[in-house]
């Protein structure tokens, strides 16, 4: 509503927002799988996601990520066994590197009164235990995933569920998110 006062709360998607998936490519190589397509799988992996939303399906996004590397695999003439494969490079997902910046920014905006929040497509334990590792979990209040909402990002489902864990408005919070398919704005209230 014109005059609402602007929440002071920033949700953040994870993969490649906070995360570096970068670090996943030797992963993939070390499974026998070319590391260059990493992106392609992940752009995959999102599509897909939203994709079986679409069509009024449900899959974790495990289970998608683990398909698209099946794929990877298939394609690639993977000679090893494609299910440890996928396993190797799934394991890898908690342990992902926040991007170089991402500490001193969470701490800054934290220092400054803003409320963090995560929302991801991906796990909120992952998510928990990527930002263990970063030291950086106590600054948010809460990772959230899509998993309660039952529909991926950018859903309106997905971005309703934080809003309702932050007890704010659509129109107060910031949506802080650098993958493919960025919105320019969080979606209206239906």
């Amino acid at each position: 509503m014109p005059g609402e006062p602007r929440s002071r709360l920033l949700v953040f998607d994870v993969n490649e927002t906070l995360t570096d998936l970068s670090a996943l490519a030797p992963r993939l190589a070390r499974a026998g799988l070319p590391g260059h397509l990493l992106p392609v799988w992940f752009a995959g992996v999102l599509r897909d996601g939203v994709a079986l939303n679409l069509a009024g399906g449900d899959a974790s996004f495990a289970d998608v990520a683990a398909d698209g590397l099946r794929t990877l695999a298939a394609r690639a003439g993977l000679t090893g066994d494609p299910e440890e494969a996928v396993r190797h490079v799934l394991a890898g997902l908690p342990e992902l590197p926040v991007h170089p910046d991402v500490p001193d920014g969470v701490r800054a905006l934290r220092a400054a009164g803003y409320r963090l929040l995560t929302l991801t497509n991906g796990s909120a334990a992952t998510t928990r235990a990527v930002l263990d590792r970063a030291g950086l979990t106590g600054h948010f209040e809460a990772h959230l995933d899509v998993a309660a909402a039952g529909r991926w990002k950018p859903a309106r489902e997905a971005y309703a569920h934080a809003l309702d864990i932050a007890g704010v408005s659509a129109r107060g919070p910031c949506w802080c998110r650098c993958t493919p398919g960025t919105p320019t704005a969080p979606p209206e209230p239906a």
